[in-house]
């Protein structure tokens, strides 16, 4: 073996070590993150509402902190208040939501009204980036809330894991076989072959949920809510590349090793939790 071909099976050998890594690393990440989720989930609604809400404010904060790599002034005292209001509103009265989304929007009008240098976009930037954040999270803890007990933990965490098997089996589906790109302009590494295998891991939770009788759900509205479910988990997906992309930004933030920012690893369940609560909550399971 000639000195050229050795320090080529090295780098060889670098780089495979490098892969490996680095899916130790995001895979610890990830557990970390679901142990943390799911713990909140079954231990109750308190604090499903104070993780939801910590969820909120860190997703608002790196928001706020794209829009201003974009030149926009947020006013983030009133943005970050509000994203971890709506989700502890909840353990009150639901109705607290709308209390929040009111008192959001006159300060943010008071604040525009005060001060002259304020443009419009800096207020739609602050009022956006609560409602987009805390206002969609709280969806958790009123799914959380909404059947009592070990139930309401099982069915949140089916919610939840459809959510997060749905991007598994995109990611898998696509990775080996993806060939037809959804949207290359924003998001390059999707397919629709990792779209449909997403379909596909979000309807086997949802079958499963059917499957256990706990609740009112017959096997056609689960197969409806998983693909529904699965679909606005990757508008969600998609919505944040398309921000972060306007900017030029990879991730969000870096706090989850692997997996980059808070928003990066919550923007599929950010509107996918609240169309799976507005869909059972419509269709009479909760």
């Amino acid at each position: 073996m000639d000195s050229k071909e050795a320090t080529s099976k090295a780098a060889a050998t670098e780089k495979s070590g490098g892969r490996l890594h680095s899916f130790m690393v995001r895979a610890g990440a990830g557990i970390v993150y679901a142990a943390l989720f799911i713990g909140s989930l079954l231990f109750g609604v308190v604090p499903t509402a104070v993780f939801a809400s910590v969820m909120s404010v860190l997703c608002c904060y790196e928001f706020y902190r794209i829009m201003r790599l974009d030149g926009k002034v947020p006013n983030e005292f009133v943005g970050l208040v509000a994203s971890v209001l709506f989700p502890l509103s909840v353990l009150v009265d639901p109705v607290w939501l709308t209390v929040i989304n009111f008192l959001l929007v006159l300060l943010l009008g008071l604040w525009y009204v005060k001060n002259p240098r304020t443009r419009i976009a800096d207020v739609a930037v602050t009022a956006f980036g609560a409602i987009y954040t805390g206002y969609m999270l709280s969806a958790i803890v009123l799914l959380r809330e909404a059947i009592p007990g070990w139930e309401g933990a099982l069915l949140s965490i089916g919610v939840c894991a459809s959510l997060w098997l749905s991007d598994s089996f995109a990611y898998m589906v696509g990775s080996r076989f993806g060939k037809h790109k959804m949207v290359p302009k924003i998001s390059p590494k999707k397919s629709w072959e990792g779209f449909f295998g997403g379909l596909f891991g979000s309807v086997v939770v949802w079958i499963i949920i059917w499957w256990t009788g706990l609740y009112e759900i017959n096997l056609w509205f689960s197969i409806l809510c998983g693909v529904v479910v699965s679909i606005m988990g990757v508008f969600g997906d998609l919505l944040e590349s398309r921000i972060k992309r306007g900017v030029g930004v990879k991730d969000s933030g870096n706090l989850i090793p692997g997996h980059g920012g808070m928003l990066d690893r919550s923007d599929s369940l950010i509107v996918g939790v609240i169309t799976a609560y507005l869909m059972l909550h419509l269709g009479g399971v909760l």
